[in-house]
């Protein structure tokens, strides 16, 4: 990845960015740093991360950022077998397009990690698996061989969009003014959806953002029967119900009832496995009575696609979709078109409309305009979901 294509794709948000003086010399700031050849790290250990795809390089994130490299950076990512990304920003959020590869220090993460954005799967578009059968290598959980360096460019090549995107959210229910925010719970009440028929949210049995004990009381309370899972599978919810902090009930009954679909997804919308598990959780879906619940970790970027492909289905309009889509972002970071409409421009376009554009097959569609049902049943349709199916699934959940 070329930083020409990075602000070529990006040309929006720097607008944005320099129209808010986001540059150093109209905030006040220190120009960026000439390149330092003496700031690097060598021979670190990595990891698989099999969920959102990508690579754990082992070095926490504050052991990383005390050697001298700071968000925005342009770092340089080599691999011992010799994948090498050259000139990657490194962001302590998902601060590039669809597709893009970054170095990432999300809050909550172990270490830093190498990935691609809701793309291709690092570990193997790096073929750092080395020839180990993929799926036994998942199964049996091997040992990685291969280590990462990583490299300074420069210093704040990509500061400007750091500032401009960096976003992050409160694990404190106190912090937030109800028990629906703090959850990110909410009905899908827009297009021919029936009021109270379908419901997203976080995770009800995941409890890493200290959420899952309010959403399960919320799904109870909503009579939801039905648990469209999209990030775990039985294993890990194994391990979630056998935690000490577990407190989900509702969940738990569902799911001994075998009302919980697990999907266990990763964030790459482009591929085939994404749509194919989609399938089978909507086919899965339409064969149990609700209301459902669809939810992720977050309920945020799994959740967000789905819950964005159904709504297209039932009739959701743009506008309608939109609007609860961007809801997540008002209830974690109180972002929202009047309170903050930089980042609310900067995440609908990188975000939903980018996965809408996936649904539609071209980015050519006017999505204003266009018949959205028909590009949503024509996208099942090729990922192998018969037409009779759709009308099943739709059936439960429209007027």
């Amino acid at each position: 990845m070329s930083r020409k294509s990075v602000f070529i794709r990006s040309a929006i948000i720097i607008a944005i960015v320099m129209a808010l003086c986001f540059t150093a010399s109209a905030c006040g700031k220190e120009d960026p740093k000439p390149s330092d050849d003496t700031l690097k790290v060598e021979g670190l250990e990595i990891e698989h991360e099999p969920e959102f795809g990508g690579v754990y390089i082992k070095m926490t994130i504050d052991e990383f950022n005390k050697l001298g490299f700071v968000y925005g950076d342009s770092v340089k990512v080599v691999f011992s077998n010799g994948y090498t990304l050259e000139d990657v920003p490194y962001y302590n959020g998902y601060y590039v397009d669809a597709g893009e590869a970054l170095l990432i220090a999300y809050p909550g993460y172990d270490y830093i990690k190498a990935a691609i954005n809701y793309g291709q799967d690092l570990w193997d578009e790096g073929d750092l698996h080395a020839g180990l059968i993929k799926s036994l290598y998942k199964e049996a959980g091997l040992d990685e061989h291969c280590t990462a360096s990583i490299y300074l460019n420069e210093h704040g090549t990509y500061r400007g969009i750091q500032e401009a995107c960096d976003i992050h959210y409160y694990d404190e229910r106190e912090r937030y003014p109800s028990d629906e925010v703090f959850a990110n719970f909410r009905n899908m009440n827009v297009g021919d959806l029936k009021e109270g028929a379908i419901y997203r949210s976080a995770s009800p049995c995941d409890n890493q953002h200290n959420r899952a004990p309010y959403v399960d009381r919320l799904i109870s309370a909503s009579g939801v029967n039905c648990i469209l899972d999209l990030a775990d599978n039985d294993t890990k919810i194994g391990k979630y119900m056998a935690s000490a902090d577990f407190n989900s009930p509702h969940f738990k009954s569902l799911y001994e009832s075998g009302g919980v679909i697990p999907l266990a997804m990763n964030m790459n919308f482009t591929s085939e496995d994404f749509t194919a598990r989609i399938v089978r959780g909507f086919t899965a879906m339409a064969e149990k009575d609700g209301p459902y619940l669809v939810h992720c970790a977050e309920g945020k970027d799994r959740t967000g696609f789905v819950c964005m492909l159904i709504e297209m289905l039932c009739g959701g309009s743009y506008q309608e979709i939109v609007d609860d889509y961007m809801v997540t972002y008002d209830n974690y970071y109180g972002i929202n078109e009047v309170k903050d409409k930089t980042k609310y421009d900067i995440i609908l376009d990188r975000n939903l409309i980018a996965m809408m554009y996936t649904v539609a097959g071209s980015k050519t569609v006017d999505l204003k305009t266009a018949d959205l049902s028909a590009l949503a049943r024509a996208y099942l349709v090729k990922a192998g979901m018969e037409e009779a199916q759709i009308q099943r699934f739709t059936d439960k959940l429209t007027k």
